[in-house]
């Protein structure tokens, strides 16, 4: 199973009889397509036949490296809690918590039993509601739980002073993943919009209405969610860190948002502040009119279809069913996934620092923690050059960015210090409870910070995940244990693929810290400007140019990389494999060239670079990627940095006629 996900590869013992032959193992590379160009296509080139081999299990929707590989981290995952759950733990110990916190969902019997009489309390409460005042203390008690209606209240960093958390409130209301899907009238996604108004029916079908009114009520339910989108910011406005950060007086936003009742809203949180950024009021400006222009018994009702769908996979089978029908028109998966990994998944979402005490520990070797980081020092050294042979920036901004990226927290493979879950409850045979447990202390954790110091320490997300982050308020890199593994990382693998492959990734999220969003903060994580003017008007101008080049690609038919949405991301994938490149030149193979499998260091880098973005969708899902991921489809994570590398066409003698051809001052480069 496992080895449809990684690299294909073959452990090969070179003669040590040729000068500059490492005397130790070596990856093999195979499956190189040589009857194509690799100058027309280099993603299809190194992996086309994998792809047209690979198979889409049914419970997925897609296959390959990057997020995808966190199917076979369930099914590791899934293999830990098996033998928790069965063991003989101490009460209050966190293999008691994960292992009977799994338990309870493996047990279908009972979850079926149950049906939807779980959800009968929060119904009755709903149906007690007398005026607008009992609404918002009920989407006050709901949000204590980790359910957001209507209202979405956060605590992170202030942007001018980082040191410090502060109250958020951000856009929220809408059931589907983005506004736009309520406003596009192509067959994709008319064909979403009616699977979501059945899912909102069958909820309501679920909870004892018939079929006339069902339909009636998700139609009621679905008309709020179109006025509420309306107000919402695009994905693409939402990159606006400025345009998404207005503080205000607790006082002043009462006054202007009277309907709501904020006042209420907060009190019955337990958040106290005087102040909180409104991120965006354009929507909570139209939340305050329809709070009063649509009647309360409309509000219960979209209430209840709310409540219901933040529950609905935690309970019996039919509501299970229902979410995942609407699920398959959203993202082509096929099959429903097994109740194991299901149950990996909730468990990592719930308790996953508990489990990744666990996970660390069977699978993250403190000799993988050593290498990583000399990885990282060497690509922040690489940066630090390319920073010094800039023709566009002056010697003051190159000295303000070089103090911010030797400035920069690195944190590899799990926390220093671990979460504790000593306020859940978790009961062996009540899932839903345990839930509802784990959710309101998933809240109160978060509320605790409210003006308090930022903890430097905290991680956002759990070890066992494939993926890493650049958090730019902490101005932070981080590399947790679940994307330290092939084809990223092999500790036993030569420098061309570890500075290829997990190389590119340093790259990429040292790069946030530089791209579009990255280079508003300062070296503390306070958005405060520390550029020339002229230096940035040049650095937007270079953005630009990354914008206009992706916004070229096709993914689909006619659908199209969105060149605004995925800027700061396809920046740092340019430069991330640039500086993972310059920081390899450094090593004793970047500087040989002697051939490997018959393939040069430099060949085998970029194969590397290719193999690391090795994954295959349906295509429901890539639409869906296009319209809501940050990030470029894998193809274009690849092909797009390459084409701006002249080292790429040296290593593969990319010409004139060659697709992915730029002449040379078409090519971008920014750090």
């Amino acid at each position: 199973m496992k080895n449809w996900l990684l690299l294909t590869v073959t452990c090969v013992l070179f003669a040590a009889c040729k000068t500059g032959t490492p005397e130790k193992p070596f990856i093999a590379i195979e499956g190189i397509d040589s009857t194509r160009q690799p100058g027309d296509n280099f993603f299809n080139y190194v992996n086309i036949k994998w792809y047209d081999t690979a198979q889409i299990p049914a419970s997925q929707s897609g296959v390959g490296a990057y997020r995808f590989m966190n199917f076979q981290q369930r099914l590791k995952l899934q293999s830990i809690l098996d033998s928790v759950s069965k063991s003989n733990n101490a009460p209050g110990s966190l293999e008691q918590k994960i292992g009977d916190f799994y338990a309870s969902g493996m047990d279908t019997t009972t979850i079926n039993q149950r049906g939807a009489e779980p959800l009968k309390a929060g119904l009755d409460r709903i149906n007690g509601i007398t005026n607008v005042a009992d609404m918002i203390t009920f989407i006050a008690e709901e949000a204590k739980l980790s359910n957001t209606f209507l209202l979405a209240f956060q605590v992170s960093p202030d942007q001018d002073n980082s040191s410090m958390n502060m109250g958020h409130i951000v856009q929220a209301g809408i059931g589907m993943p983005d506004r736009d899907y309520y406003f596009k009238t192509d067959s994709a996604t008319l064909a979403i919009q009616q699977a979501y108004k059945k899912y909102l029916a069958d909820l309501f079908t679920l909870t004892g209405s018939d079929s006339l009114m069902a339909q009636k009520n998700a139609a009621l339910v679905y008309n709020i969610e179109k006025q509420l989108a309306a107000s919402h910011k695009t994905n693409i406005e939402l990159r606006d860190i400025k345009g998404n950060f207005h503080k205000t007086a607790l006082a002043d936003l009462n006054k202007k948002q009277s309907n709501i009742g904020w006042t209420n809203y907060f009190r019955s949180l337990g958040a106290t502040m005087d102040s909180l950024n409104v991120a965006q009021p354009g929507y909570y400006d139209k939340l305050n009119s329809l709070v009063k222009s649509i009647p309360l018994g409309d509000w219960k009702i979209y209430l209840k279809a709310n409540y219901i769908s933040s529950y609905a996979d935690y309970l019996s089978k039919p509501f299970v069913d229902a979410s995942f029908a609407y699920n398959k028109a959203l993202t082509g998966q096929t099959a429903q996934k097994s109740r194991g990994e299901i149950m990996a998944s909730a468990v990592d979402n719930y308790l996953g620092m508990a489990l990744g005490q666990l996970y660390t520990k069977l699978y993250f070797p403190e000799s993988a923690k050593a290498r990583m980081l000399e990885l990282v020092n060497n690509l922040q050294k690489a940066f630090s050059n390319r920073v010094d042979q800039l023709n566009w920036m002056s010697d003051s901004t190159k000295q303000k960015a070089k103090e911010k990226l030797f400035a920069i927290t690195k944190k590899i493979g799990y926390p220093d210090k671990w979460r504790d879950y000593n306020q859940v409850t978790v009961v062996r045979n009540k899932y839903f409870e345990n839930v509802v447990s784990a959710g309101a202390n998933n809240f109160q954790y978060n509320l605790v910070k409210l003006g308090k110091r930022v903890d430097k320490t905290e991680w956002f997300t759990t070890p066992s995940t494939v993926t890493a982050y650049n958090n730019p308020s902490a101005n932070e890199i981080v590399f947790p244990a679940g994307i330290l593994q092939p084809p990223y990382f092999d500790n036993n693998a030569d420098d061309a693929l570890n500075y290829g492959g997990i190389g590119m990734v340093i790259g990429h999220e040292m790069t946030h810290t530089f791209d579009d969003q990255g280079a508003q903060f300062d070296k503390d994580g306070n958005v405060k400007n520390w550029w020339t003017p002229q230096d940035y008007e040049q650095f937007k101008a270079k953005t630009k140019q990354v914008i206009d080049l992706y916004s070229t690609f096709t993914v689909l038919d006619t659908v199209h990389v969105k060149g605004a949405l995925t800027v700061g991301e396809n920046t740092a994938d340019i430069s991330g494999v640039a500086v993972a490149l310059d920081a390899f030149k450094m090593t004793k193979e970047g500087q040989d060239t002697t051939r490997i499998g018959g393939y040069t260091p430099m060949q085998r880098f970029f194969f590397s670079v290719a193999r690391i973005w090795r994954v295959k969708m349906k295509d429901e899902y890539l639409r869906y990627w296009v319209n809501n991921d940050p990030h470029s489809p894998p193809m274009w994570r690849v092909n797009g940095p390459l084409m701006n590398m002249p080292d790429f066409y040296l290593a593969f003698n990319v010409k004139p006629g060659n697709r992915m051809y730029l002449v040379k001052d078409k090519q971008i480069k920014i750090w």
